[in-house]
């Protein structure tokens, strides 16, 4: 890893039907073996699921969902004097997005569903109601800040 300078961030380009750069990302990590237009068909599909049973918008259903699902805190290893506490630091925003993301795909991928898209519309509308495997994820996380808090003075 070169320690002269960090990578510059990329920007990516607003989805085709609803302009968001947030969607677009999500269909960015969804996407398996570089079929984007499988991967926008189940977004897709999803939220038109979605918008079919909330009657709402989808793109705020989809935002609303991955907000339920950002942490906040997370724990993060510091080694000290020989013993490796977990200590407890905010996360950053764009980080606290991409984990939303990825939780959001990885608890849709383990849903019992037939579909991928009827298993990430499924998530969604658990997300939007608070509860669902990717909220509990956050929760967990959480909790275990909560936890650790003794150890937040070995902050860096």
């Amino acid at each position: 890893m070169s320690r002269r300078h960090s990578a510059e961030k990329r920007q990516v380009l607003p989805d085709a039907k609803f302009g968001d750069t947030v969607l677009t990302k999500f269909m960015n990590n969804l996407m398996l073996d570089g079929k984007k237009s499988v991967a926008e068909r189940i977004v897709y599909g999803a939220l038109d699921r979605v918008e079919e049973k909330l009657k709402r918008a989808p793109i705020e259903v989809f935002q609303e969902a991955l907000e339920n699902i950002k942490p906040a805190v997370e724990v993060r290893s510091r080694r000290v004097g020989g013993a490796t506490y977990q200590v407890p630091v905010e996360v950053r925003t764009e980080r606290r997005e991409a984990l939303a993301i990825r939780w959001l795909i990885k608890a849709s991928r383990t849903r019992n569903e037939n579909t991928m898209e009827e298993r990430l519309a499924g998530e969604l509308m658990d997300a939007i109601n608070n509860r669902g495997s990717a909220v509990k994820k956050r929760e967990d996380t959480h909790k275990m800040a909560d936890a650790n808090k003794a150890f937040s003075h070995y902050r860096w």
